[in-house]
């Protein structure tokens, strides 16, 4: 990892692609091997890392694939390093020094994307509340390094763990695991305790989305769709319906599982455990019904049941 002394990994992968289901857990910024640099460069380290963090959701993570066996892929690089649910493109060059020769900023990259526009790009840039993150701008090679070492093996590992599941079952889902502050209710209803995102049906088969529905609804838990997380760049990037990769994002609410201050783990983990394992046997079911069928070719018909 950039700036980390040692042998630091930027993630870790767990399981050989032979897991006991077609599912791959990952989990991208939940990632908390801060270097003392890049702690020392950020203006206010305690609450901008506890902020941009999904604070302690792997453990969520490692406890369900204890319990069920399915793949996971964690991310150890903290999302104020780089987030790795934005695009490589996602870069606010303003924070960025000037190369020599050029007189704005970035004018020879471009329109700034939404997110990036928004100050949570590739590379945080502020928060509300607290602003620039950063005492100082950052330098090119930098933003490439991280790209490289951090941004690119992370994806090219989650591709390709998930080719060799779909290889072996014939079907691949992947549950991009986040949380989320709590949500504000709208008067007479209830906030939402967890969204799932499919980016609007394209990047997952109902039938999917279904039955994670009705799992939360066994469990009691009042869900959200889409609204107001849809899914990132991983699902636009890894999902693939038609050949048989499926993909979600679910965002759970903090306080299910953290203390009041939103800390440190609570006895809400246990629960939640139980329940999210729960959720990706249901899960493993209902993708399993789209697998492939025997003898199709690559490349030749699509596959069955595709995205709605």
């Amino acid at each position: 990892m950039p700036g980390h002394p040692g042998q630091q990994p930027a993630y870790t992968l767990h399981g050989g692609g032979a897991g006991e289901m077609p599912i791959l857990l990952a989990v991208p910024h939940a990632g908390r091997a801060y270097p003392e640099a890049l702690l020392g460069d950020l203006r206010e380290a305690g609450q901008a890392s506890v902020r941009l963090e999904d604070r302690y959701v792997d453990i969520l993570a490692r406890g369900v694939a204890e319990a069920t066996g399915v793949d996971l892929l964690l991310a150890h690089a903290p999302r104020a390093m780089i987030d790795l649910n934005r695009a490589p493109e996602d870069v606010d060059w303003g924070m960025v020094e000037r190369m020599p020769g050029e007189r704005v900023a970035g004018a020879s990259r471009g329109v700034l994307s939404p997110r990036a526009r928004s100050g949570l790009g590739l590379i945080p840039r502020r928060l509300p509340g607290i602003g620039e993150l950063w005492r100082r701008s950052l330098r090119r090679e930098e933003v490439e390094a991280r790209i490289a070492q951090v941004h690119a093996p992370y994806h090219a590992a989650l591709a390709q763990r998930l080719a060799e599941i779909r290889a072996r079952w014939g079907v691949a889902l992947l549950v991009d695991l986040h949380s989320m502050p709590p949500l504000q209710a709208r008067p007479g209803q209830t906030s939402a305790e967890i969204v799932i995102g499919d980016r609007f049906g394209a990047s997952c088969h109902g039938a999917v989305i279904a039955a994670t529905f009705a799992h939360f609804a066994r469990c009691g838990r009042a869900v959200a769709h889409n609204r107001p997380y849809a899914g990132g760049y991983v699902l636009d990037r890894h999902a693939a319906p038609r050949r048989g990769i499926h993909a979600l994002q679910v965002e759970i609410d903090r306080t299910c599982y953290l203390d009041a201050q939103m800390r440190t783990p609570s006895a809400g983990v246990d629960v939640l455990v139980e329940q999210l394992a729960g959720l990706v046997r249901a899960q493993a079911a209902a993708v399993m019904e789209l697998a492939r069928p025997r003898g199709a070719e690559e490349g030749g018909e699509d596959w069955p049941l595709a995205a709605q």
